[in-house]
């Protein structure tokens, strides 16, 4: 309670912190984009040697999100401390590596300094409460499965599902909502997406998404409760279409090649975290219906 007390008293230093760790949390979620396609298919060999009965080659060093220690891909330069500092390091080497003076990519200071401005705002919108805590668990993840999907088209379950069940767990709590909305949210956000794709398929002969969207709007739906689901469908659907005709127009985008809608999704579901009751409450004054 005095931690609290203080925190509320001296706001400064709470959104300093809050910036501070949101960039270390950046740093963390980069290693978990690079790293966890990574481990998938490792485990995916491993998987497929062991059902057509050929021993799986072992690993030279474990891979995992903690070893080996982060270095240049090139050079094999261990990465030191000093070099590893969120966004300060990349700008004090100018964008490479120390050693062999390899480019490094501008996405890394990026995402970290992306991660520590939504820990901000989500500092600033719930102040110090419970709901901070849930909401910045929640902004994390949704930002590293956004760029995965980005990369690789895949929405892993070994995120998804497990934010899934943390949803359902808080609205025992109704941090958010309460358990039948957060259940309902649930079943119908995955039935929703299940049935369009069922339904695109059947008339196209096409896949129109992957079963990956399905679980990260599931996941949506337990944590904030059926009631946003539209919201969120209508959002993502509306930014996807805006991207998707500005990557044809402007860069010649293959029709063909498919845009990962799970960064979308994601990007709609931090509103609606954020700002979804106010955007309700404008839509029905607008309607006409309040």
């Amino acid at each position: 309670m005095f931690l609290i007390d203080f925190l509320q008293q001296n706001n400064w230093i709470l959104l300093l912190f809050s910036a501070l760790f949101g960039l270390s949390v950046g740093s963390f979620i980069n290693v978990v984009i690079h790293r966890l396609p990574r481990m998938m298919e490792n485990q995916w060999r491993s998987d497929c040697a062991e059902l057509n009965g050929v021993g799986a080659s072992k690993e030279p060093q474990p891979y995992n999100l903690s070893q080996p220690a982060s270095h240049c891909p090139k050079c094999n330069h261990k990465i030191r401390i000093w070099e590893n500092i969120p966004v300060v390091s990349w700008l004090l080497l100018k964008g490479r590596c120390s050693k062999c003076n390899t480019p490094i990519s501008l996405r890394y200071p990026v995402i970290e300094a992306f991660t520590g401005i939504l820990t901000l705002a989500v500092v600033l919108h719930f102040g110090v409460t419970w709901a901070t805590l849930a909401a910045l668990v929640l902004t994390w993840a949704l930002i590293a499965l956004s760029m995965i999907d980005f990369d690789v088209q895949l929405l892993p379950d070994s995120i998804t599902l497990p934010f899934l069940w943390l949803g359902l767990l808080l609205s025992l709590a109704a941090i958010f909502t309460e358990p039948r909305s957060a259940i309902l949210g649930a079943a119908a956000g995955y039935l929703s997406l299940w049935s369009i794709y069922q339904l695109f398929k059947r008339l196209t002969g096409k896949e129109g998404m992957g079963y990956g969207d399905f679980k990260l709007l599931a996941m949506l739906g337990a944590w904030l409760g059926w009631q946003y689901l539209p919201q969120i469908i209508m959002l993502s659907a509306l930014v996807g279409a805006v991207v998707g005709i500005l990557l044809i127009v402007l860069r010649g985008r293959d029709r063909n090649i498919p845009i990962p809608f799970g960064p979308y999704l994601a990007a709609a579901g931090w509103i609606s975290l954020m700002w979804g009751e106010q955007i309700n409450q404008a839509y029905l004054r607008w309607s006409g219906m309040i």
